[in-house]
């Protein structure tokens, strides 16, 4: 073997082996799930993102023939907004003579109750509830 196979090429901006090393591939990928993260943190209360319907939630819907307006989603987002201010976890939401349960650290509508069906409902695991 020779001497220059042993000679370690100078590290740095200049040459060498640092200069053919890709530059922190891994930390680009990861990049977006942080920038949405913190974007999510930064958001005034009002603005949290739009609520989920839950796959359970929307086989009630169609079940009990309820639809839901732009304008009752609305209400129900502020609803939300409203309970994750003051800590709530699960919870109750009436309005127009219906109940939706809501997780509300997912913004996720769990299932929704109409009028008929609230005789005799029980709700369970509910920490707060919210008239809007």
């Amino acid at each position: 073997m020779s001497v220059e196979a042993h000679r370690i090429a100078p590290a740095g901006p200049l040459g060498g082996a640092a200069a053919t090393t890709p530059a922190r591939r891994a930390d680009t990928a990861a990049a977006p799930g942080f920038d949405r993260l913190l974007s999510t943190k930064l958001q005034p209360a009002g603005q949290a993102g739009a609520l989920k319907w839950s796959a359970h939630a929307v086989q009630r819907l169609s079940q009990r023939e309820i639809s839901i307006t732009p304008e009752m989603q609305q209400r129900l987002e502020g609803a939300v907004d409203k309970l994750a201010a003051k800590g709530g976890r699960e919870s109750v939401v009436l309005m127009d003579r219906m109940a939706f349960v809501v997780s509300v650290a997912n913004r996720t509508v769990i299932t929704a109750v109409d009028q008929a069906g609230m005789r005799d409902q029980v709700f369970t695991n509910i920490d707060s509830a919210v008239l809007s």
